[in-house]
């Protein structure tokens, strides 16, 4: 069992900056893929970013390429989205996420451990 915490999250105009961070604990948190997704109201959960376990190959959603970073620290069991760039429509509750097993990195339902969101709002 993985526990994930997110944290971060907050109100930025269009043009800033917000990190997000995700803290894991329970079972070794260097075992499991990561992710980050998110979901705007009205609207399906949505593929941000992720990374494998050793944090040496990323995958990133189009719409964030470039904008985006996520990286992860295994000797602290942390995960962390950097997002730079924002835009109105990134506003949505961002969630990290975790998995037993590799590959299909943008599909949420192959993850198995999810926390609880953060709220991300971008102002125009």
């Amino acid at each position: 069992q993985v526990h994930l915490v997110e944290s971060g999250g907050g109100l930025v105009q269009a043009g800033g900056s917000l990190r997000l961070s995700c803290a894991a604990s329970g079972r070794t948190f260097s075992y499991f893929p990561m992710g980050w997704f998110r979901q705007a109201p009205g609207k399906e959960r949505e593929f941000v970013a992720a990374l494998n376990r050793g944090g040496e190959a990323t995958y990133y959603a189009d719409s964030v390429k470039g904008r985006f970073t996520i990286s992860r620290d295994n000797v602290k069991n942390t995960g962390s989205l950097q997002m730079n760039s924002l835009k109105p429509e990134d506003t949505a509750v961002y969630y990290c996420a975790a998995k037993t097993d590799s590959g299909s990195y943008d599909i949420w339902y192959r993850y198995n451990y999810w926390g609880q969101g953060t709220q991300v709002t971008v102002s125009s």
